[in-house]
């Protein structure tokens, strides 16, 4: 496994050269990470060239950084995750790109470089409200067309104050208030200090 990522790495140093933003080895699996000016040239090299050959983008997603391990986190805080495979070579690469702004994270799509990207790229955008530059049909996958946020940024908040159901009368969904009732959900052994005859 060692000399297969020798090899790897090496492909991508000599390719890649100045592109290369970082190349982490860590845990018997290579990270490239590029900027974002050169993320599509990057992937269209790795797609293409001899040496590398990723024919297939076999996952992808977005990250909010923001909070990372529970730390405040000092740098870009939008990050596309892709996963690449060479069936040829027989060798994997995760390629990550940070959107350089943070209130409108925008990067360039792979969709036309790998079109297995298309509903991942949505998915990210959906959850992360990442843009993904060149996607022909960049709209919601998992939440409600009329949904406002992305869920899975950290700052989103966990309880909201609408709910949507069907309506069997109006035969349509319908938006009404959060019909949920907050409740306390902290044990009772941590909640009451004589808990169980306990003093």
């Amino acid at each position: 496994m060692t000399q297969k990522l020798d090899t790897l790495q090496a492909a991508l140093e000599s390719v890649l050269g100045g592109r290369i933003a970082r190349l982490q080895r860590e845990r018997g699996e290579l990270t490239l990470t590029v900027k974002a000016a050169d993320y599509a040239d990057v992937a269209t090299t790795l797609r293409d060239h001899p040496q590398l050959k990723f024919e297939q983008l076999i996952d992808l997603c977005g990250l909010d950084m923001s909070s990372y391990k529970d730390l405040p986190w000092d740098g870009l805080r939008y990050c596309t995750v892709s996963h690449l495979l060479s069936v040829t070579l027989n060798w994997r690469l995760r390629l990550k790109v940070y959107a350089p702004d943070d209130d409108v994270p925008v990067v360039a799509s792979l969709t036309p470089i790998w079109s297995s990207a298309n509903w991942f790229e949505r998915e990210s955008f959906d959850m992360y409200g990442i843009i993904y530059e060149g996607h022909n049909d960049l709209r919601r996958i998992l939440t409600d067309y009329g949904f406002i946020g992305h869920p899975m940024r950290k700052d989103f908040p966990v309880s909201g104050h609408v709910e949507m159901r069907y309506d069997a009368e109006s035969r349509r969904v319908i938006y009404q208030p959060v019909t949920i009732e907050p409740r306390e959900i902290t044990p009772r052994v941590i909640r009451e200090d004589n808990y169980g005859g306990l003093h």
